[in-house]
């Protein structure tokens, strides 16, 4: 409850009530053999009220089941919830395939995985490794590519340009060269909004 908004609170706090005077109403109109019709009424009154609160609370409810999935606005902003491993990730349509991606803020370049890159028609034995990126883990050779669209939500940017990693990557990486395409970038607690 602590993590609801004021105005959450105060719907939540109003359905539960009208919960409680329909549960209730039907519990002593059972007492008195309440025909039929009111009973399958009060049923569906029950129903509705659900829906409406599965409705009004739906955000919470989507970020709970699907925490990857990110949340857009009709404001242009994109949030992403923090995942359990601390990252930030993004499944993005890339060349019309969806591709996860890791959000780092760190990475300058979009650097895809070979296996993605693969999956995205650009086969490693065709591919010139001649660039270098500095990682974590060493030095590994790069590939520079284009990737014809990327789309996040109702956000599609064209012709961008992108690297393929040579060397050992579990994920591919959201680097700045996309998300610099944003205006701000905000961290707040456990979710990231990027505003275009």
């Amino acid at each position: 409850m602590q993590d609801l908004a004021g105005d959450e609170q105060a719907i939540l706090a109003y359905l539960v009530l009208l919960l409680l005077i329909i549960g209730g109403s039907m519990v002593i109109s059972s007492r008195a053999q309440m025909n039929r019709s009111l009973q399958q009424l009060a049923i569906w009154g029950l129903i509705i009220v659900g829906l409406i609160a599965a409705y009004s609370l739906r955000d919470k409810i989507e970020t709970t089941l699907y925490p990857e999935r990110p949340i857009l606005s009709e404001r242009g902003t994109v949030s992403f919830n923090r995942a359990r491993d601390g990252h930030f990730y993004a499944e993005l349509l890339v060349n019309g395939k969806k591709i996860e991606f890791v959000i780092d803020t760190g990475a300058t370049d979009i650097v895809l995985t070979e296996s993605d890159a693969a999956r995205l028609g650009y086969r490693a034995e065709d591919l010139v490794f001649s660039g270098q990126a500095s990682t974590a883990n060493g030095i590994v050779l790069t590939a520079r590519i284009q990737l014809d669209t990327i789309s996040l939500g109702r956000f599609t940017d064209r012709n961008l340009n992108a690297s393929v990693n040579g060397g050992e990557l579990d994920t591919s990486l959201l680097g700045m060269r996309y998300l610099g395409l944003f205006r701000k970038i905000e961290i707040e607690g456990s979710r990231m909004t990027l505003t275009r």
